[in-house]
């Protein structure tokens, strides 16, 4: 063969699709183009996977610039035949004076076999023509994530001259492995005037051998050649799959170390049932992000807050515990929905969420074909307290599979059942309609937060922290003491506890001073009484509000302290709940609720100690942390005793 060579498709008598028109069959999306580029491509990636392989499919994303010693190569191979610029703007591309490209590659996939010209495509292993050639083919995988194959158009349009070189591995007929290198750019309809003729050209143009009457591939040995002198990574010797390499990809506002942190949480957000292992198997895809050959995090979604929610939610939509969804009128079996809600601290929002409509409060449903590709994130009511949150996931049935497709844009990132008729809309209807109910009744408690407290809201907690043996006492996050000599007070809150007449936990109205004279609301008298020689009482000085935290999978309360009087001290918990609605503080459960529950004392170097009642030196500056695990759908309360531990 010759050197490889650019062809442009003239418009054939019969008329051809012109390059806008393919382009434009994406639409108008909402996500942005890095978004949909992980969508699209983890769905062609799944479903080209080898069939029934133990193996994961490895997923993986490389940013680079192509360094000097290959990007004369690249000029060399890219530029011959190419059209002019102003219908190829390929070529000022590669006269710039650096190269970025953005490559997606797959590996234990099928690769891209079949048949290379779209007229010998006659039987089922036709995915190179399906990829290279042709446009809008039904997909021919059961129960796969795609549905018409426009996905492949994000490629050329993340490019900003529209052009991809695509590089695979697949097996012949023969059993064989053969690798195959094609180029191909998507751009603009165009007329160009040959010999003193116009000519109407599609806009579409390909890139490789060009010995025979249509653009093939290289093949074989001459792509692997041609692929080393553009530093793309070879194929091992039994390894499989695919590389779309995309020259000068639209990175929207980042820089490419930024964009691949981005890519890699999207990843997280779009693909994570794919990232989790169950049933002691190994997790059906993985994968990885790198920036000029600096690997860039993946977030692992069980350790990931809030995607460790709605990996809770999929596991439960898989026990019995999970619940099925029906429509009843016609009668179907629509899909199963798995709901969980905890206590959680508020979300921190980042772009990729925020660019699913995720901010601040998790209240969404994971939507998912039997696939288990995350369609959407359906936003259900948002829950009574900002530090409440719950998680869903529904997985149609698979007899439905077809219907859910069907209500699919060209991107999969909705369910649209006005585009159906019935009763095929009337059972995506009934399936909102359904998750709505169960959502309800998820959300169905009610309740008041209890006056006069620092508190965070129903479902959350309220603290009254009181505490302190023979001393000073403090409610609303902040203790009342004293200073040795001092009638002054530090940091003490009002409440309407106190106000009331209503006593707080561990708090005593009147505690015995060594002169016999009483304290006034746990204050030391500053009348001069007190003996110069008497030892100072023990107390607890709380630091800030009490906060939420994640500690693994399990969300706590956490309020931290110090203990500002010097010498050994026991600390204890004491903790209660108040019922939604009413002002009663209960220290036992009723039958079947549960309680409040020490975790344990975290000192200052993170070390947590378990003991109910461990003894502590205080005097120095050293923070401590009481860790809670507080009851569902109460206001917890939170007091911390202390006192003098006796030495002989």
């Amino acid at each position: 063969m010759t050197g490889p060579r650019w062809f442009s498709q003239p418009y054939p008598p019969e008329g051809a699709s012109a390059a806008e028109g393919i382009l434009n069959q994406l639409g108008r999306p909402e996500l942005d183009l890095l978004t949909i580029l992980v969508r699209e491509s983890a769905q062609n990636s799944w479903d080209a996977r080898v069939p029934d392989s133990s193996v994961s499919v490895d997923y993986r994303i490389d940013i680079w610039t192509v360094g000097p010693a290959h990007t004369d190569a690249w000029r060399d191979l890219l530029l011959a035949g190419a059209p002019n610029s102003d219908n190829f703007p390929l070529r000022e591309t590669l006269r710039l004076g650096s190269i970025r490209v953005l490559a997606v590659s797959d590996r234990g996939t099928r690769g891209l076999g079949g048949p290379t010209r779209a007229d010998d495509a006659v039987g089922p292993d036709r995915d190179f023509v399906s990829f290279i050639r042709n446009i809008g083919e039904p997909r021919d995988t059961a129960l796969g994530g795609g549905t018409y194959g426009f996905g492949k158009g994000i490629f050329y349009l993340l490019s900003k001259p529209g052009t991809v070189l695509v590089h695979s591995r697949c097996r012949t007929p023969e059993g064989s492995y053969e690798t195959r290198l094609i180029g191909c750019t998507l751009w603009k309809s165009y007329v160009a005037v040959e010999n003193h003729v116009q000519r109407r050209y599609t806009g579409r143009h390909w890139w490789g051998d060009a010995s025979g009457e249509v653009i093939e591939p290289l093949i074989g040995q001459e792509a692997e050649a041609a692929a080393k002198r553009l530093g793309l990574k070879p194929f091992g010797p039994q390894e499989t799959g695919t590389t779309v390499v995309v020259i000068d990809p639209s990175l929207d506002e980042y820089q490419a170390p930024a964009a691949a942190d981005y890519l890699g949480e999207t990843i997280a957000w779009h693909l994570w049932p794919k990232m989790i292992s169950c049933d002691d198997k190994p997790p059906p895809m993985r994968f990885s992000v790198t920036c000029d050959g600096i690997r860039h995090a993946v977030p692992d979604p069980r350790s990931t807050r809030p995607l460790n929610l709605f990996v809770a939610a999929y596991e439960h939509m898989r026990s019995p515990e999970g619940s099925d969804l029906k429509c009843h009128k016609p009668k179907r079996h629509l899909g199963r929905l798995g709901l969980v809600k905890r206590i959680m601290p508020a979300l921190e929002s980042t772009p990729a969420s925020r660019m699913l409509g995720i901010e601040d409060l998790i209240h969404h449903v994971c939507l998912m074909r039997p696939a288990e590709l995350v369609v959407t994130y359906h936003a259900g009511p948002k829950p009574p307290s900002a530090n409440q949150g719950y998680a869903g996931v529904f997985r149609a049935d698979e007899e439905m599979d077809d219907i859910y497709a069907k209500a699919e844009p060209p991107t999969h990132d909705a369910w649209n059942p006005h585009s159906l008729e019935r009763p095929e809309s009337t059972f995506v209807h009934t399936t909102f309609r359904r998750i709505n109910e169960a959502l309800d009744n998820l959300l169905s408690l009610s309740g008041m937060a209890r006056a006069g407290a620092s508190s965070v809201a129903l479902g959350a907690a309220s603290s009254l922290f009181s505490g302190l043996v023979g001393g000073a006492w403090g409610i609303g996050g902040a203790t009342a003491y004293s200073k040795s000599g001092s009638g002054r007070t530090a940091g003490s809150n009002s409440s309407s506890d106190a106000a009331s007449g209503r006593p707080s936990p561990g708090r005593s109205l009147q505690s015995s001073e060594p002169s016999g004279r009483p304290a006034i609301d746990g204050r030391e008298p500053d009348d001069g009484s007190r003996p110069a020689s008497a030892p100072r009482r023990p107390r607890v000085q709380y630091i800030g509000d009490p906060y939420y935290d994640d500690r693994g999978s399990v969300s706590v309360l956490v309020q931290e302290f110090r203990l500002p009087v010097p010498g050994l001290q026991r600390v204890h918990i004491d903790l209660a709940v108040t019922l939604p609605g009413t002002g009663g503080r209960e220290t036992d459960p009723p039958i079947g609720a549960s309680m409040p529950e020490l975790v344990g004392w975290e000192d200052g170097t993170g070390r947590l100690h378990t003991s109910d009642a461990p003894v502590v030196e205080g005097g120095d500056e050293s923070t401590w942390r009481a860790v809670v695990r507080p009851a569902p759908d109460t206001m917890t309360e939170i007091g911390i005793k202390v006192e003098m531990v006796n030495t002989p």
